[in-house]
């Protein structure tokens, strides 16, 4: 069974049972006054194992069942060991909510949670990789991965201008910036490929 797997299977168990149990959701999910007052560090963590609500998850998960085990497998082959994507995906997870509690650590209120940050890391390093794949969006409609990439971070840039909701869609940026410059820092010849396949086009 694949890592990207597990972590599906995991995080629609915590996701699913915090759903239905407000007060282990509002444990789990990342609320920066929390972190910073009561040192509650966990939360960076916990908060991509918790969704806003079915539909939230649903489109996360699906996202990581068709683009992470090609990721997985790419990193298999480029660092020769399975530790790597889970502590990728973590990373993720940790750096996009950053930004977030950077601006939001003496608002009591607020709080934000879900995986968006790892998936949008997953998706991005999908696209560096194989920029012009095509991707079926709402499983019919194909367009180039790299066409793709770049409404995702139009329509995560408006969701977070327009505001509202627990999503956390600053988080869909950063993690996008997270998933290309993670392997560029150990494999900048990525890069250059990835400039290449785009001008074959």
């Amino acid at each position: 069974m694949s890592v990207s797997i597990i972590i599906i299977i995991v995080t629609c168990l915590i996701s699913y049972t915090a759903l239905n149990n407000y007060d282990q959701l509002d444990k789990l999910s990342m609320q920066p006054y929390m972190v910073k007052h009561n040192k509650e560090y966990y939360r960076f963590i916990t908060s991509g194992f918790v969704h806003a609500d079915l539909q939230h998850l649903i489109f996360n998960m699906l996202t990581l069942f068709f683009f992470g085990p090609y990721v997985e497998d790419v990193f298999l082959q480029l660092f020769n060991m399975k530790l790597m994507y889970p502590v990728y995906y973590l990373l993720g997870i940790i750096i996009s909510d950053i930004p977030s509690f950077l601006k939001h650590h003496n608002h009591q209120h607020y709080s934000t949670l879900g995986a968006s940050g790892a998936i949008s890391a997953v998706l991005f390093t999908f696209i560096m990789v194989d920029p012009w794949v095509q991707i079926r969006v709402f499983f019919f409609l194909p367009i180039p991965a790299v066409l793709y990439g770049v409404l995702f971070l139009g329509i995560s840039a408006y969701m977070s201008r327009k505001g509202g909701g627990n999503i956390n869609h600053d988080a869909h940026l950063w993690g996008a910036l997270f998933g290309i410059v993670f392997p560029l820092v150990f494999y900048p010849e990525l890069g250059t490929r990835f400039l290449e396949l785009l001008t074959r086009r």
